[in-house]
């Protein structure tokens, strides 16, 4: 049985009752406010934040006003701290210190590493490793000093005391075609760091004449032909066992470590 009028209205009228809703509009969301709790916090964080800027950057607290130098040997810290040229009263913070390194190695080649470093709260640190010879290459009545990897890095008046001078007779040698002379030297610098350190210490002069005739003559005399640069280690070790061996020998040959031989006294 259909419904009449009476019961639409009835039914309309109950779905009117209750609460009234407001109407929402698209796109809107219910936004929370901060608190004062939270804007104090904000404002103290931006008060810090400015003030260790300030500090750092602004205030005399964190100025360079003292530069070290260590690790020299031949070098002295003027000469170091001269080409570092650290900005002296510049905020510690801002000073490049990669800038620094770079410098120093450009223009300082007997300086192998520095380390620049920052020491709080005025000080800045320049640790230098210099390069030291194993070879000397004697020119115009001077003398090329050589590191461990062959870099030629300096040229000194007098030769230091306890370093080898190398000596390339290779003019005539058919290994000057094949071989250049930087790997020639590359040779001889390998044979140095090989040698046991009692040994090493005695030896004055490496001859080269080809790249398989290196000669080193030592004190009192005594020459190891040693050959190519080929098997140091073990060269150097039945080197050592021949001395002991035959203490009074004036030559050793150790060219061919299987068959090495010695003569003289």
């Amino acid at each position: 049985m259909a419904a009449g009028p009476a019961t639409q209205q009835k039914s309309g009228a109950s779905r009117s009752e209750g609460s009234p809703q407001r109407p929402s509009r698209p796109g809107t969301r219910n936004l929370r406010v901060p608190g004062p709790r939270a804007l104090l916090i904000a404002l103290a964080g931006l008060v810090l934040v400015a003030g260790g800027v300030w500090a750092l950057y602004g205030s005399g607290w964190f100025r360079v006003e003292q530069v070290t130098t260590s690790g020299t040997r031949v070098l002295t810290p003027a000469e170091v701290e001269r080409v570092a040229a650290v900005p002296v009263g510049a905020p510690l913070v801002s000073v490049d210190t990669d800038a620094i390194e770079a410098r120093l190695r450009e223009r300082l080649p007997r300086i192998a590493d520095v380390d620049v470093v920052r020491s709080w709260p005025h000080g800045i640190g320049l640790k230098v490793t210099e390069r030291r010879p194993v070879l000397l290459i004697e020119k115009g009545g001077k003398f090329d000093e050589v590191d461990s990897g062959a870099v030629r890095f300096a040229t000194v008046p007098t030769p230091p005391r306890g370093v080898p001078r190398l000596v390339l007779d290779v003019a005539a040698s058919p290994s000057l075609r094949r071989f250049d002379g930087e790997r020639l030297l590359r040779a001889a610098v390998g044979v140095t760091g090989e040698l046991p350190e009692k040994i090493a210490q005695d030896v004055r002069v490496v001859r080269i004449m080809s790249f398989d005739s290196i000669t080193l003559e030592l004190d009192k005399g005594r020459t190891v032909f040693w050959g190519s640069g080929e098997d140091g280690p073990v060269k150097a070790r039945v080197l050592t066992a021949l001395m002991k061996a035959t203490p009074k020998a004036g030559h050793f040959d150790v060219s061919a470590p299987t068959a090495p031989a010695s003569s003289g006294s």
